[in-house]
């Protein structure tokens, strides 16, 4: 429509007939290519579907509304997908709970497990042995991974082979979009749990080359877009809310939001559940957050991804842009920078000279906020849950956080694991939730540790920890926050059923809310006592 209302402005403003009028839309649009796939308007499509428009957020991304999206799935992809999954997890069901606030993946942040009648391959790290050798990634299967579909082969421990899918949303239908399953610990807990509830992820132009007629498809100019099944969560909003904390805060981080997601899979539409969409970060959040999206992406997981001395291989650092070069010489100098001599014998040329390489003051503000909401899953207790990105404009790798599920969680919750007596406090690999101080954190996180034994980078934190609380984790703000994203999927998650959920009961979805309400009352007087903020 908008198209022809352009007709009719021009037509007025220059005297013409209706018949004229009609003969001119008629050649523009047949011109234009108005019939393209899935629309009857050229303008509609581009928005929709179109490469070269701008991300449209208000329409992926609303904050006081829950899209629906549909999903339809051959039967044959369906079961590629299930087989896919059974060769990494065995069969569905066997063994293991669905997730509760607070409560330990099995696999303690993605180190696997196996059923008792299967055996890891020789040499595998697990949550038995522990150890993993240098360069590999844990949470991944060294060597050989099972087939996917149709030989594609070559995906993470953690997650299927892309299968072609048929999207509807807001009346408009992408044909040939990529689908597949996510998650690592995640996806292994809530298979071997026998919920259907699964996070996945979509790809818009995933099978361009199979079907030209989705080169550069887009849905409103997005690429990809990840949902997640908020498992580990009762609450279903502890990663929007965290994503939030951090955005706000000044911490580049991915938009949010909730939607109800049907998937027909050759057996009628069925309501999958409550999901929180996540923007990607190779895809959107670096183009919109940064001046510059030309630069190198990393997706760091494995000890590298720790950065500690002597640790760095180009393994533990996957490009997600700019594949074809072989260039990881700004991961490497953030390394020599970092373990340089002059930290101990001249600090301020070491601030120097990691300053030139590392967005510090990122780091820092994301270390604040991430220690105040306490986040089981990341840097400083697991080496993965994070990007980097090197911005072409001044050189500087800067830190983007990721998988926020298990965020906001209290060290010891009601009627669950406690953190520090399992992993042993804060630090170290499996080190559980971090102390205020930080002094717990080993050298194993030099970009922790090393930054909290400076002085000066120590107070920084200290003020981005007191600007945080006086900001957006002040216990009354973040109560009303909690509210209304509660109020605002309630409904969807009551519709919930077994073997699409990730609840054990409605119950415990309404418990959760009181729950984060007194972690962010307790994490509050924590802070405001460690700094000495007088009342």
């Amino acid at each position: 429509m908008a198209a022809w209302n352009s007709i009719i402005r021009l037509g007025r403003k220059r005297g013409y007939s209706y018949f004229h009028l009609l003969f001119l839309g008629v050649l523009i649009l047949l011109m234009t290519g108005c019939a393209s796939p899935g629309s009857t308007d050229s303008t509609q499509y581009q928005v929709s579907h179109g490469s070269e428009m701008e991300p449209d957020y208000a329409t992926v991304f609303p904050q006081e509304t829950v899209n629906r999206i549909d999903i339809t799935l051959s039967a044959d992809a369906w079961a590629a997908l299930q087989v896919e999954l059974e060769d990494q997890f065995g069969a569905q069901g066997e063994g293991g709970g669905v997730g509760v606030p607070g409560r330990v993946p099995g696999n303690q942040g993605g180190l696997p497990t196996f059923p008792q009648d299967q055996q890891p391959p020789a040499g595998m790290p697990t949550m038995e042995t522990g150890d993993f050798p240098a360069g590999e990634m844990p949470g991944r299967i060294p060597g050989a991974m099972p087939g996917g579909v149709g030989g594609m082969g070559g995906m993470e421990f953690g997650e299927t082979s892309y299968v072609t899918s048929t999207i509807t949303f807001n009346g408009e239908t992408w044909e040939s979009v990529g689908f597949r399953y996510s998650g690592n610990s995640t996806l292994q807990t809530s298979w071997r749990s026998g919920t259907l509830k699964i996070s996945f992820r979509l790809d818009f132009d995933e099978f361009e080359d199979e079907d030209p007629t989705t080169e550069d498809q887009r849905f409103y100019g997005f690429k990809q877009i990840s949902f997640k099944s908020n498992a580990m969560d009762d609450s279903y909003i502890r990663e929007k809310v965290a994503a939030d904390i951090f955005r706000e805060s000044g911490v580049v981080s991915s938009q949010t939001a909730f939607y109800e997601v049907y998937i027909d899979y050759g057996e009628g539409s069925q309501y999958f559940g409550l999901y929180t969409a996540v923007e990607i970060v190779d895809d959107t959040v670096i183009e919109t957050q940064f001046s510059d999206d030309g630069g190198n992406v990393y997706k760091p997981d494995g000890t590298g991804a720790t950065f500690a001395e002597g640790t760095f291989n180009e393994g533990s650092f996957e490009k997600q842009t700019n594949v074809d070069e072989a260039d990881w010489s700004d991961i490497q100098a953030v390394f020599s920078a970092l373990h340089s001599s002059l930290r101990t014998s001249d600090a301020a040329a070491w601030r120097t000279g990691l300053e030139a390489v590392f967005d510090v003051q990122a780091f820092l503000r994301w270390l604040a906020v991430d220690t105040i909401i306490q986040n089981w899953d990341t840097y400083g207790s697991m080496s993965h849950n994070y990007y980097l990105y090197t911005d072409p404009e001044d050189g500087l790798v800067t830190w983007i956080p990721w998988d926020n599920n298990m965020a906001l969680s209290p060290s010891a919750a009601p009627g669950n694991l406690d953190t520090r007596a399992r992993f042993g406090g804060g630090g170290g690999r499996g080190g559980g939730v971090r102390e205020l101080d930080l002094r717990a954190v080993s050298e194993q996180w030099p970009l922790i540790r090393f930054l909290m034994d400076d002085p000066v980078y120590q107070e920084q934190y200290r003020q981005y920890l007191q600007e945080t609380i006086e900001g957006e984790f002040q216990p009354e703000k973040l109560a009303a926050r909690y509210q209304a994203a509660h109020d605002l999927i309630a409904p969807y998650v009551a519709r919930e059923v077994e073997g699409f959920t990730q609840l054990e009961s409605l119950e415990s979805f309404e418990q959760s809310l009181d729950e984060l309400r007194q972690h962010a009352l307790e994490r509050y007087e924590a802070i405001v006592e460690y700094l000495e903020i007088k009342p």
